[in-house]
Order: C-alpha cells, then sequence, then structure tokens
C-alpha cells in the first residue's frame, strides 16, 4: 500500500470527523474502540474529493490489469460516495437496491447492466464481506462479471479473506491499522488509542 494514498486516506477521514475514537456499540452489539462513518464526507466537499481522487486511481491501476467497464455499489454508504468517484474515474456506474421496487421503475439495479460488462463493485468498507454479496449477486444474476472489490478501509475483520474465497479479488485504499497508525504518527491520536484498535483488530 502506497505510503502517500494511506496517509491521504487518514487525513480525510480524520478531518472529516468520518473515523472516531472512543467506545461504540456496533451492529453485532460488540463495543469498538472505533467508528468509521464515510457518509460524513458529504459536508466535507474538499475530503470528498481527496477520497474521490485517490479511489479513482485506484480503479485506473486495477484497469490497467483487467477491463473495467462500469462501476457499481450497494446502498446506502457505497452508493453516496460513487458518482464521485464515477466523476473522477469517468466511467458510468449503477447503484443496487437493497429491496427492489414495486412501483415506477422497478428492480434492484438502478442504471443500465449489459450482459457481459465487467463491473467493478466498490464501497466504503469491508467487515466481514456478507453486504457486498448482496449487491453483487444481482449484478451477475444480470449477466455483468464482476471479479473486482473495492474499498476505501479495510476493517480487517475477515471481509477480505471471506470474498476472496468466493473468487473476488479484494482491493482496499488502506486497512484500518494503517490509518491508526498514520495517525499516531502525525500526532492526531495517542498511543492508547492506537493500541486499543490494534487490540480490537486481533480479537475480531
Amino acid at each position: 500500500m502506497s505510503e502517500n494514498l494511506t496517509s491521504l486516506v487518514a487525513d480525510a477521514l480524520f478531518r472529516s470527523g468520518c473515523l472516531k475514537f472512543d467506545s461504540f456499540r456496533i451492529k453485532s452489539g460488540a463495543l469498538s474502540p472505533y467508528y468509521i462513518d464515510l457518509a460524513g464526507l458529504l459536508s466535507h466537499p474538499r475530503e470528498l474529493h481527496r477520497i474521490a481522487e485517490g479511489t479513482a486511481g485506484k480503479v485506473r491501476e486495477i484497469a490497467a490489469g483487467d477491463r473495467v467497464d462500469r462501476l457499481a455499489s450497494i446502498e446506502l454508504r457505497g452508493a453516496l460516495l460513487l458518482p464521485s468517484v464515477a466523476v473522477a474515474a469517468d466511467l458510468p456506474c449503477v447503484v443496487v437496491r437493497k429491496e427492489a421496487k414495486a412501483y415506477g421503475i422497478t428492480g434492484r439495479i438502478v442504471g443500465e447492466v449489459a450482459k457481459g460488462e465487467r463491473i467493478l463493485f466498490f464501497d466504503d468498507v469491508v467487515s466481514e464481506g456478507l453486504s457486498k454479496l448482496e449487491g453483487i449477486r444481482p449484478l451477475e444474476e444480470a449477466g455483468a462479471l464482476v471479479k473486482d472489490v473495492l474499498v476505501v478501509v479495510d476493517r480487517e475483520q475477515d471481509g477480505k479473506r471471506n470474498l476472496e474465497n468466493l473468487g473476488y479479488q479484494v482491493h482496499a485504499l488502506a486497512k484500518v491499522s494503517e490509518l491508526v497508525d498514520s495517525l499516531h504518527k502525525a500526532g492526531n491520536v495517542t498511543r492508547e488509542q492506537a493500541d486499543a484498535v490494534t487490540n480490537y483488530i486481533k480479537k475480531s
């Protein structure tokens, strides 16, 4: 992982308040010493732009090795960032709804997907990887080919391994441990905060 890209992501998420350090109860019921909510980037356009440009650079890197025709994400978090990334990468995009609409333009996919298209699936973070599969399956059922998954942050909770065991290649702008290390070196978090996150990852 490029140290410059890690520093960019760490600084952008810290400045925008998207990465917080405290004690947070997460969906599983467990307590986490940190919390990431990239939706906060919407209130910080400069930091959103930095993340979008960094992500677009990673998209181009992936596309250099394997064709990418379109980007996709699932509502809500990844879909909020997707248009900015798509514009920066100069690629069309689609959003996968969590549930199909029963009126208007029905179905789960918002936008056009052609059979045989190679789609790069984007999301904000990866934890266990289950929500990624919820978004990828409708695309594959529509005839698209999904090989690569790109996230801003890998929470290092087996999501990458789980998805790669199913044949997907997972890419991340940064791991959460890298972000915390970068922020500690910059003096933005204490050693105790950094160690709390490291220990939490080891127990996950």
